[in-house]
């Protein structure tokens, strides 16, 4: 399937971003749509578009200071696009990116897509004991 990767911010399907991460995903189940603007508005984005429709498919966000560190997060494929090879495209889009192509530290989380990550060359964390996080898992559905 011919895709696109765009990092163009104008091009993004917010609507369709919102209801996915609100409605389907595991991770940002309720998340409103003003932390989902604020979300894209400060990290580097990469959109996913079916060039038979122009249609957005795919979204992975990076958090990064572009110098030295970086976190993949809300990585996903519509339903309806996967296995057909757009996560690996939206990877490689990733992995080419000049702003993140010399950091010390580039993470994510995942619980389902090890494999997909692992061709791109993370690994498990060198030192799992010496990180340490805040977790709130229902913090957007506390109202």
């Amino acid at each position: 399937m011919p895709i696109d990767i765009s990092t163009d911010r104008d091009r993004l399907d917010i609507p369709m971003i919102h209801d996915f991460l609100s409605n389907r995903s595991t991770w940002a189940r309720g998340i409103d749509l003003d932390t989902v603007q604020r979300s894209i508005r400060h990290a580097l984005c990469f959109g996913a578009y079916d060039t038979a429709t122009g249609r957005q498919v795919g979204f992975a966000r990076v958090i990064t200071d572009q110098a030295t560190f970086a976190y993949l997060v809300d990585v996903f494929v519509l339903e309806t696009h996967r296995g057909q090879g757009v996560s690996r495209r939206l990877m490689e889009a990733v992995m080419a990116c000049p702003a993140l192509a010399r950091l010390r530290r580039f993470t994510l989380v995942t619980s389902t897509a090890a494999g997909l990550y692992a061709r791109f060359g993370f690994t498990p964390l060198h030192a799992p004991q010496a990180h340490m996080e805040i977790l709130r898992p229902d913090v957007y559905r506390q109202g």
